[in-house]
């Protein structure tokens, strides 16, 4: 189940500015009071109104899977290495041995 932020992002369908008090480029604010997060400041700029509860539990099926790939993508990065590790690879070994390697990452952590 993915966070607030994240059902925030599906709902709005983009990347959202979240901040504190003093960030003056805010356009969202999550605060937690101790019983969970919630939506504490929603810019009047903001394409669409604040959402509902109805509206963000809606929305967690995109948003888990948004969740998810972020996650992955940190994993895939990792399991590469760095694009030096990576060139080295292709020389010694060759660009089939590498592609062999590239893929094994992708199969073993598959996108949702």
């Amino acid at each position: 189940m993915a966070g607030l932020s994240y059902k925030i992002e599906a709902y709005l369908g983009r990347k959202a500015k979240f901040g504190m008090d003093s960030d003056s480029t805010k356009e969202i604010e999550l605060r937690n009071d101790g019983a969970g997060d919630y939506i504490f400041y929603w810019a009047d700029s903001i394409e669409k109104s604040k959402p509902t509860d109805s509206q963000l539990n809606s929305a967690d099926t995109q948003a888990t899977k948004d969740y998810n790939n972020f996650h992955l993508k940190k994993v895939r990065r990792k399991a590469y290495g760095s694009i030096g590790d990576q060139l080295d690879d292709i020389y010694h070994n060759g660009i089939d041995a590498w592609k062999v390697k590239i893929k094994k990452v992708k199969d073993d952590n598959p996108k949702s």
